[in-house]
């Protein structure tokens, strides 16, 4: 779906957004170690991280150092940040994952969880898919989330989830609420992250405000270089529901808010091709920056205390 001109009042009662860019150049700033964790992470180096491969492991190693020289801290439970998990894989055979849990504390109890899988196809017939958008990207801006608020104090506690093994069946991020590290009553809303740096046309699209429509407060639509516009699983709408196509899935299942960002298929999305020379650099940096400042306005109600109390407030 691609909406280019006026937005009927329908629309904007919907729950998927499409953010569009409203100039070319965007804000013309590019954020550099945005842009560099992506080109490392989708490097042939990685071997397109699959999930229980060298290249996973490389890319671990990448995410726990940045997480380190950030100062996130880790669980008790998840020795140098690692969440250890076990699935058994469409064929039967048991498969082993990891995700990467890094927090910063926050003024009271109750958590955001920030995530995006850091897992992607491997090599297919002699073929590295490197998966720069999908999801090194997704990747690359919970890093930045995190650096920001390493540098300044949520009020609330920050989780920052990579997940492992999202290629697999969303595995990670069943793993996690199934075994959170905190209460999962505290964990007021899921913000996913999959797709988010390759948009010729500069459209983002930011879902869950139809099931959950408490959080279309949190979204900024009058930014100057992107265009919040309502659609895609408004069953009246007639649109594909994006719900459980991502790691958001997990959360919606334990009934907790989510906001997933992410763009739509692209030509790139699942081939070869999706490697670091072809993200759309200055959508990516605007879209990133997009994300952040919905953390940080969800951030704002310090203890979201509002938002647990509507988390049963929701269109079935």
């Amino acid at each position: 779906m691609k909406i280019l001109y006026i937005i009927p009042l329908a629309m904007m009662l919907s729950c998927c957004s499409s953010v569009k860019n409203q100039s070319v150049s965007g804000s013309g700033k590019l954020d550099t170690q945005l842009l560099k964790d992506v080109e490392t992470l989708s490097s042939d180096a990685y071997q397109g991280r699959k999930t229980g491969t060298k290249g996973a492991e490389l890319a671990r190693a990448y995410i726990i150092e940045r997480f380190q020289k950030l100062g996130l801290k880790s669980y008790p439970q998840h020795v140098n940040y690692a969440q250890e998990f076990t699935f058994n894989s469409r064929s039967g055979a048991k498969v082993n994952g990891t995700n990467i849990i890094g927090y910063i504390p926050g003024k009271g109890s109750n958590a955001i969880v920030v995530s995006a899988h850091y897992d992607h196809l491997g090599v297919v017939k002699d073929q590295v898919f490197n998966g720069a958008d999908d999801n090194a990207s997704g990747t690359a801006g919970l890093l930045k989330i995190a650096a920001y608020f390493a540098k300044n104090k949520p009020n609330n506690t920050i989780i920052f989830a990579a997940f492992d093994a999202e290629e697999m069946g969303l595995q990670g991020a069943k793993a996690f609420v199934g075994n959170p590290p905190v209460p999962i009553n505290t964990i007021a809303v899921n913000l996913n992250m999959d797709m988010i740096s390759h948009s010729e046309k500069g459209e983002l699209y930011v879902c869950g405000t139809f099931k959950y429509p408490q959080l279309k407060r949190y979204v900024d639509t009058t930014r100057k270089d992107v265009k919040v516009i309502l659609g895609h699983d408004d069953p009246k709408l007639g649109h594909d529901d994006w719900t459980n196509q991502s790691d958001q899935g997990a959360f919606n299942a334990k009934n907790i808010p989510f906001l997933y960002f992410g763009v739509e298929d692209h030509k790139d999305y699942h081939k070869a091709t999706d490697e670091y020379p072809t993200i759309t650099k200055q959508f990516f940096s605007d879209a990133s920056n997009a994300v952040l400042d919905v953390v940080k306005s969800i951030d704002r109600q310090t203890g979201l205390q509002q938002l647990l109390k509507d988390k049963m407030i929701m269109k079935n």
